[in-house]
Parts: C-alpha cells; structure tokens; sequence
C-alpha cells in the first residue's frame, strides 16, 4: 500500500484578480474623490457664514452694554479688549480669539457699513482680496 501525499492547493490570488481589484478601486476612487473635494469648499464658506454669524451675536451684545458698535479703528478686538473711552463696556464678549476665516485671513469690519448699515462683517474668500466667483467670493453679513 502506497502513502499518498496530499496535494497542497495554492490558494493566492492570480493577477488577473488583483487588477481586477484595482480597476474596481480606481473607478469607485474617480466617482467620490471630486465629490468630497467640491464639499471642503462648501464647508469653509459655511465655517465662514457661521463665524460671522457668531460675531454679529457678540457686536449685539456689545451694542446692549455700551449703545454703540465699535469704530473701523477699534474693530473685532473691541470685544476681547475695551477701547479707551467706551463706557459700561462688559466684556471680554469671547473667552476665545477672534477667529480668523477659514482661509487664514481675518475677517474685514466695518462701522458704519458702506451702505448705511450699523456695521459689515467681510471675508473675501479664497482669494483674500474684494470681489470674486465661486471660492473667491466675498462672504458678507446681512
């Protein structure tokens, strides 16, 4: 009687399959790659409108204790430090710094605003400077 050796059967995976694989990956990487990427911008103009939004609560705030709205000079800082000569100021109105926008640059305030209004809040967007389309536009308060 002959002892029989079991065959050992080789379980890898040929290359056929691995490119298989790959080109499956590549394809689903194309369709959700563009898709994320055109969401960042979305958010940072989002993160933007948010912040002005948060800055406009504490300029109220501001305007509750002293009755007016700090000057162009004075600006954002005039909530984390008091002007000179502001009476019943109250602050600091934000334990935190005032933010920047999300593409580094500080927002841009303005009192009273270029159309009459009590002040404006300004990002100008991806490009820094006034104007623009897209990323590049400006992200203004109402």
């Amino acid at each position: 009687m002959m002892n029989k050796i079991p065959l050992r059967k080789n379980r890898a995976f040929t290359l056929i399959e691995l490119l298989v694989v790959i080109l499956i990956l590549a394809i689903l990487a194309a369709l959700v790659v563009p898709r994320v990427v055109g969401r960042t911008s979305d958010a940072k103009r989002a993160k933007a409108a948010s912040d002005i939004a948060t800055l406009s609560s504490l300029l109220q705030q501001y305007r509750v204790d002293t009755d007016t709205f700090p000057s162009t000079e004075e600006g954002l800082s005039a909530l984390r430090v008091q002007p000179p000569d502001v009476q019943n100021w109250r602050g600091p109105y934000t334990s935190k710094d005032i933010p920047t926008d999300p593409w580094g640059n500080e927002y841009v305030y303005e009192s009273p605003g270029p159309n009459g209004e009590d002040y404006v809040i300004i990002s100008y967007g991806a490009d820094g400077a006034p104007g623009g389309e897209g990323d590049a536009s400006d992200i203004v308060s109402e």
